[in-house]
């Protein structure tokens, strides 16, 4: 079966989720690979990989491409699924004889749910999907495909789930696939160099954090490991594929989990001299981060998530403050860069601890940060916390630009507030003398990155006005809530 791997259009500038480890709109435009549907699109010579938001393509667009395909594979999000729905069922509009099948995160946690939200959609696929998918197109019956659900007799069959893949060496590289079907220069994050590829040399996560969406709905916790050769030979033949990339980066869930592994791909990385980031916990010792640097690492991304040692506690990070300090200091001692990850929001969350955490960071002073607001999504232990207390709104988790709102609060703060307090987060991170002066010093030395920034300002500036209204408009409409934040 021809098919169609499709990350869909939907809000502007949201990239979905197809890999994005956060599926919602960020304050500037940035776009992940969608490296999940890659892997299967590398095993069907006869598919396609739309990646509709960095490259621009319409609903009308994709619509039209309906025709030229026998299944399509759409990759979901929470927050865009009814928007996903509504385009499946457009689709089979334009060609009544497509199959549909829903993969990601929320078809994991509520198969059932998915299949009855429309008629369009002929199965879906929980957690992995790689093998499930080349199957079904080169023939296999739905009944015999592990993890699989789907209707049968006005009733849905869940198949018993597929075990986790663990040879991934054997699965394709990633990287052909973006040469064969996406433009590389249309994908941006603004703390990476770019152009940039990224792709994983792991799959799942050990670790427990409450919130944490993809090892509990989609990868699992189970970690398993590429070979250090099949990763460094993959980032060879990117290399040449992409002789204008500036930077590479492991997308994994947690790259350097264990010392002796990092060490090892360091060594088969080293003599490639390329340039790279990655994910990391603050648990990584001085040793592996040294390594990590004499292999060419440039950037951490780190999720610090709380500068409040309780919060910590609840989200079971298995992390500490101490720890985080320290891991901090080794990273600049190296000259590795840190892009500081922070959550409002979570678990126990007060003023208080909200303030603990801004302190927290700015004596951290990682060269960037991102400050999220905490959403408790489906099928996460955070999720079921949060229902069980009774802390979830009905409203919705996103503006109808896909930007978060919060969609969780807790006694004596309301939404307006958290977003608020998200805002003052970023003030008082970015409008210090120091970062200031980093800012402005990229900017003077480097003219690519001025016209960067200069677009990146706009639009934080623009999203910031936007929170500010709603911030506003949310307290004249519940004065109440407005008292009790006095």
């Amino acid at each position: 079966m021809r098919t169609l791997f499709l990350n869909p259009p939907s809000f502007e500038r949201f990239d979905g989720g197809a890999s994005s480890r956060w599926p919602a709109s960020r304050e500037i435009e940035s776009y992940w690979y969608p490296v999940w549907l890659c892997y299967p699109a590398g095993m069907l010579p006869d598919s396609k990989v739309v990646d509709a938001p960095p490259h621009g393509i319409s609903i009308e667009q994709t619509v039209a491409m309906s025709r030229d395909f026998e299944l399509l594979v759409l990759f979901t999000s929470t927050p865009g699924f009814q928007v996903d729905v509504r385009m499946a069922e457009m689709m089979k509009d334009a060609n009544p004889k497509l199959k549909v099948a829903f993969v990601g995160p929320p078809v994991t946690i509520e198969p059932e749910p998915t299949l009855r939200a429309s008629s369009a959609i002929d199965f879906v696929v929980r957690r992995e999907f790689d093998y499930q998918i080349v199957e079904y197109a080169n023939g296999k019956p739905l009944a015999e495909l592990g993890g699989v659900s789907y209707r049968k007799n006005g009733s849905v069959v869940n198949n018993p789930d597929a075990p986790p893949i663990e040879n991934l060496d054997a699965l394709p590289w990633v990287t052909r696939v973006y040469q064969r079907d996406l433009d590389i220069t249309r994908y941006n994050v603004p703390f990476l160099l770019n152009p940039f590829v990224a792709f994983y040399t792991s799959r799942g996560c050990p670790a427990l954090c409450t919130f944490c969406l993809w090892p509990q709905t989609h990868s699992g916790h189970r970690w398993r490991l590429r070979s250090s050769d099949d990763v460094a030979n993959e980032v060879r033949f990117a290399r040449e594929a992409f002789p204008h990339v500036k930077e590479f980066f492991f997308d994994d869930d947690t790259f350097n989990y264990q010392k002796a592994r990092t060490i090892e791909l360091c060594r088969k990385l080293k003599p490639l001299g390329a340039t790279w980031s990655c994910t990391s916990r603050v648990t990584t010792d001085y040793d592996t981060l040294k390594a990590m640097k004499e292999a060419g690492c440039r950037l951490l991304i780190v999720g610090y998530e709380s500068g409040d040692p309780q919060i910590l506690k609840n989200i079971k990070k298995g992390a500490t403050i101490d720890m985080a300090a320290r891991f901090t200091a080794n990273c600049k001692k190296l000259g590795i860069l840190v892009h500081g990850d922070f959550i409002v929001g979570l678990p126990g969350e007060t003023r208080e601890s909200i303030r603990r955490t801004i302190d927290f960071a700015k004596r951290l002073d990682t060269e960037t940060i991102q400050v999220s607001i905490a959403h408790p999504y489906p099928g996460t232990e955070f999720y079921e916390y949060a229902r069980r207390n009774n802390l979830i709104t009905i409203d919705s988790m996103t503006d109808e630009k896909g930007h978060q709102l919060p969609n969780v609060v807790y006694p004596g703060l309301d939404r307006a507030e958290l977003v608020d307090w998200v805002e003052r987060f970023y003030g008082e991170y970015y409008f210090r003398p120091r970062v200031i002066w980093r800012v402005v010093r990229r900017a003077v030395f480097d003219s690519s990155e001025r016209k960067r920034l200069a677009k990146e300002a706009r639009e934080y500036l623009a999203l910031r006005s936007k929170r500010k209204k709603f911030v506003a408009e949310h307290k004249r409409n519940q004065p109440a809530a407005a008292n009790a934040g006095d």
